[in-house]
């Protein structure tokens, strides 16, 4: 049975669905407090993305949870219910995303395994052709492959969401097909406002909203017009999206990285994954954490009613996870203790 959230007065919650501590064992977690605010907040950290290997992402894990675990700002959400108590308590409940299937190496037991240390959504591919589907910047769109199906069953049985952000639009289209779940696009903008290979068209938003998923609109600038990460930029968007698929089927997720100028650099050092739909405006521009903070009065300020702006802000990615998530607290595991069933390829 669905987990409905517990009700609480005052300021909503705030779900950001996506950002990006710097890829090191030493980042620095205290940068989550941006993130604090009456009413609490949930926010998905990144551990990895295609050039990653499982090790890598679970020493990330490993560092990002102790810290995490260490601080009183801040609550590791094993479950849905955590949040809710993120959300009374005024702190940030944290968990994380993987933007690529990569990092599991062929062996789909890892999805458990991620999901145990606490990665809670995953998209199949970032940006190009990988062994579970297409990237949204691949020339030929091929769609979901059997391995990227099996992908999908096993996110479903496990509890993780699955994410249509960076994947062509047939993979994106053939994930919400495939899918028993909800999927959602953590972090995409609407094509049809603004055109760029990494925003999702009309067609994908409506199978996304069909499974009953989620957009998360991002605060990216080159995804909400010509590097423009603005409040105003961004509600646009949102108007756009609730016009297509209402508004219980929109969110947020800035996709923030805390170390803009080292992801900036990496970007200009690597054509082959940002192209020059990323960079001929010049270094990527970003909403930060407190200008996302006032997207609810802007939304109010743009005539919407109370119900609309709770879900957009928070409650809506927050009945996915009580619709995906599992109900009780996963026992974390690492691949010492856990049986593998071997690589599959597609």
């Amino acid at each position: 049975m669905p987990d409905v959230p517990v009700a609480s007065p005052g300021p909503p919650l705030l779900w950001e669905q996506h950002c990006c501590l710097p890829l090191s064992s030493q980042a620095d977690v205290g940068q989550l407090a941006r993130y604090l605010r009456s009413g609490g907040s949930y926010v998905s950290v990144n551990v990895g993305y295609a050039p990653h290997s499982a090790a890598d992402v679970l020493s990330l894990l490993d560092a990002f949870r102790r810290r995490v675990a260490d601080d009183s700002r801040y609550l590791l959400a094993a479950t849905s219910r955590d949040i809710d108590q993120a959300h009374i308590s005024d702190r940030v409940a944290v968990g994380f995303d993987l933007e690529d299937a990569g990092p599991l190496e062929g062996h789909l037991d890892r999805v458990e395994l991620f999901y145990d240390l606490g990665v809670r959504t995953m998209l199949p591919t970032y940006n190009h052709r990988n062994a579970a589907g297409s990237g949204c910047l691949d020339a030929v769109d091929d769609g979901l492959t059997a391995y990227g199906r099996a992908l999908v069953r096993e996110m479903n049985a496990v509890g993780m969401v699955v994410d249509g952000s960076h994947c062509g639009a047939r993979t994106g289209l053939d994930l919400c097909r495939s899918s028993s779940s909800p999927v959602i696009y953590s972090h995409s903008c609407m094509r049809a406002l603004w055109e760029h290979p990494r925003n999702i068209t009309d067609d994908q938003a409506r199978a996304c909203a069909d499974t009953g998923g989620v957009i998360g609109i991002t605060g990216v600038g080159i995804f909400l017009g010509p590097n423009d990460p603005s409040v105003e930029a961004l509600c646009r968007q949102i108007d756009y999206a609730v016009d297509l698929v209402g508004p219980d089927h929109v969110g947020l997720a800035t996709d923030y990285p805390f170390d803009l100028d080292d992801f900036n650099r990496e970007v200009a050092a690597n054509p082959h994954l940002f192209p020059d739909s990323y960079t001929r405006w010049g270094p990527i521009e970003f909403m930060p954490p407190e200008d996302l903070l006032n997207v609810g009065a802007a939304l109010h300020n743009r005539g919407y009613p109370a119900d609309a702006i709770h879900a957009i802000v928070g409650g809506n990615f927050r009945r996915i996870a009580g619709q995906v998530w599992r109900a009780s607290s996963p026992q974390p595991q690492t691949p010492d203790n856990r049986p593998t069933r071997g690589p599959i390829s597609s």
